[in-house]
């Protein structure tokens, strides 16, 4: 992580900070001198950041499937700790099954969290941040969005869609200082990934995502690894910080290379 104090005065917001990359995002804010209002359904790991950075993170609870909690806790937030200048979009659900055998409320739910948790966090935040004129949302999509993958149609659906909707407003509000973009991940040592492999087989689990699996049409990665959450976060941090600040609508593949896209 870095040590430099370029997000020094700015205060963020992140989704779905319990564990995974969006814990690796608040650290990788907070680093960077940040103030963070961490928040995820899950309260226990979110409470772990704020005492960790003792004043720095606040934690809060933070079901983002509810737009009424939502613009509740950002209203909140702008008054008792001060404007946002920063949201991350982060908190995801993946839940793999065949097209065919896809239930309705497993549809549902996969959209509820990843694309409509999506817009009603930027929504909220892009409401206040374009009357300032000044602001920074990130998704964290998915590589899955751009190459199809067998059993994840839901969640390659619905990061597909949030990527565009992200797109889509950062060009409505560009003309006003906020700029959008998306990261997308492919394969992170996140507790999301290893629930998706052979329990008790998990190395040779890891070893099929990084080789690929051509039964499945699946690409591997040309890089050799899997990435770890803090490689995500730091593409977060960048698209945030002033060095981004002519960039907006862009999508950036965290991936090693997965998807060999042009």
């Amino acid at each position: 992580m870095s040590g430099d104090q370029e997000l020094a005065g700015r205060l963020a917001l992140v989704t779905g900070a319990g564990r995974g990359i969006g814990a690796a995002v608040v650290h990788a804010l907070a680093a960077r001198g940040a103030r963070v209002l961490a928040t995820d359904l899950a309260e226990d790991g979110v409470a772990d950041l704020a005492r960790a950075y003792d004043g720095q993170v606040t934690a809060r609870r933070l079901d983002v499937t509810d737009p009424t909690a939502v613009e509740d806790l950002v209203a909140d937030a702008e008054s008792t700790l001060g404007p946002l200048d920063i949201a991350v979009n982060v908190a995801g659900i993946l839940r793999g099954s065949p097209v065919a055998d896809i239930p309705d409320e497993e549809w549902a739910a996969t959209f509820a969290v990843n694309t409509h948790g999506v817009f009603h966090v930027s929504r909220s935040v892009s409401r206040r941040m374009t009357g300032r004129g000044r602001g920074s949302i990130v998704t964290v999509a998915s590589n899955a969005a751009g190459i199809p993958r067998t059993n994840m149609a839901a969640y390659a659906a619905s990061k597909a869609a949030s990527v565009m909707f992200t797109k889509c407003l950062g060009l409505e509000v560009a003309a006003r200082g906020v700029r959008c973009n998306t990261v997308s991940p492919g394969s992170t040592l996140t507790d999301m990934q290893r629930g998706m492999w052979t329990p008790g087989d998990e190395e040779a689990s890891a070893r099929s995502v990084i080789e690929g699996d051509s039964a499945a049409y699946r690409t591997g990665i040309p890089l050799g690894r899997m990435a770890e959450p803090s490689d995500v976060a730091d593409a977060v941090a960048f698209l945030v910080s002033d060095r981004a600040r002519h960039i907006t609508m862009h999508d950036l593949y965290v991936d090693g290379g997965a998807t060999l896209r042009a």
